[in-house]
């Protein structure tokens, strides 16, 4: 069987709901436990160093990178609810895979080597996306991210101490940082850029900016068959209202505008809401533009007793010039796209290291869904790329 099919096959029923078929991998729960012990024993068959940072990424490392800055490739391997199997994993996978491919080669890299799974990245549990590689970087702190809580109001702390980590020992993490010399994340296509590129694999260039606002309404709890309508101070209409301006905003402005998730007090159906809160997702290719649809939503949602607070933020990111120029040499046939998804890659950028991406195509454009697909062919081109690429930036000899 191939490096890849093993892989894959292995991890194929981790956290996947039988009703849906989507995934459900949260966090600091039991399937995230199950799939960082999978990370582990691939890391232990192939004879890597397996270390942790202070956030508890795992790091699987072929090489000594603290005599010299390695070349790091990875993902993550947790999933927005009901999502798709290929976000995140299939960089994961491909990682091992890709190096697999070096050692049949007969490589040896000059250079250490890193497979990373970043925790977190979707931020479907406590609300903040990337919150694995934040942490680590400084961009989130410490004390922010143990106070953030899930939907059952466990906080982050609570939830490391349940997994048996302390969560005092959580922070930015330099001396990991330093050991990265370039980061190369490979992921399954978001969109349809190279459905219409009729291409396999494309190297990515940028991050548009985007960020998640937390919007909460207040009313007044009453009765629904007995409170007039001209007597009610219902929570829920303005959230209605704001999901409406907002799609009317990101209209206006160019920009794209999601509330995806809801929470209504008491949550009776018999009940008019007291309560009702918001998160809202907005993205676009210009900041400006960004800024002026959540300012528009804000201003809608303000005329409801509504409280808007900025939960996370990411400027536009660009993938660095040199380590792209290098890829596109590498893959002459791999054409350039920039992105309306985060990724860890992403932050890691904003700290200075060297990064870029390579995208994998998706032949249904879609992502965050049970129908998120990626061809078997096109992701056995995506470890051929990543393993010349890889061999390339580590400087391998035989």
């Amino acid at each position: 069987m191939n490096s890849f099919d093993a892989l894959w096959s292995a991890i194929a029923d981790l956290g996947r709901s039988p009703t849906s078929g989507g995934y459900r991998r949260y966090a600091l729960t039991r399937t995230d436990h199950d799939l960082r012990e999978w990370f582990a024993a691939e890391a232990t068959t192939r004879g890597l160093d397996l270390t942790t940072d202070r956030m508890g990424n795992q790091w699987a490392w072929w090489g000594d990178p603290d005599a010299r800055p390695g070349v790091v490739t990875g993902s993550h391997l947790d999933s927005v609810p009901d999502g798709g199997a290929y976000d995140g994993p299939l960089g994961v996978v491909s990682a091992f895979a890709a190096l697999d491919r070096l050692r049949e080669r007969g490589i040896t890299p000059a250079r250490p080597l890193g497979v990373v799974n970043f925790g977190d990245e979707e931020g479907a549990r406590f609300g903040v996306a990337c919150a694995g590689s934040r942490v680590i970087t400084g961009a989130m702190s410490a004390e922010r991210a143990l106070g953030l809580t899930d939907a059952d109001g466990v906080s982050m702390a609570e939830a490391l101490r349940s997994a048996g980590r302390d969560p005092e020992s959580i922070g930015a993490d330099p001396e990991t940082l330093r050991r990265v010399g370039a980061f190369v994340e490979l992921h399954v296509e978001q969109g349809r850029g190279l459905i219409d590129l009729d291409r396999p694999v494309a190297i990515g260039t940028d991050i548009w900016p985007h960020g998640r606002w937390r919007i909460d309404f207040t009313g007044e709890a009453n009765h629904a068959g007995t409170t007039r309508l001209e007597d009610r101070h219902d929570a829920m209409i303005g959230l209605a209202s704001t999901v409406l301006a907002a799609r009317a905003a990101a209209e206006a402005n160019g920009c794209v505008a999601t509330v995806g998730k809801t929470q209504i007090t008491p949550g009776g159906v018999n009940a008019i809401p007291s309560a009702a809160t918001a998160w809202l997702d907005v993205r676009g290719a210009d900041e400006a533009r960004v800024r002026t649809t959540v300012a528009d939503i804000a201003a809608a949602a303000g005329g409801f007793d509504a409280a808007v607070r900025e939960e996370s933020w990411t400027p536009v990111t660009r993938f660095d010039d040199q380590l792209i120029k290098e890829l596109g040499t590498i893959l002459p046939d791999a054409p350039l796209l920039g992105t309306g998804a985060g990724h860890d890659a992403g932050i890691l950028a904003g700290a200075g290291i060297p990064a870029a991406m390579l995208f994998v195509r998706n032949p249904t454009g879609i992502s965050h869904s049970p129908a998120e697909f990626a061809e078997r062919e096109d992701c056995l081109a995506g470890v051929d790329a990543l393993a010349d690429v890889l061999a390339e930036l580590v400087g391998a000899g035989s």
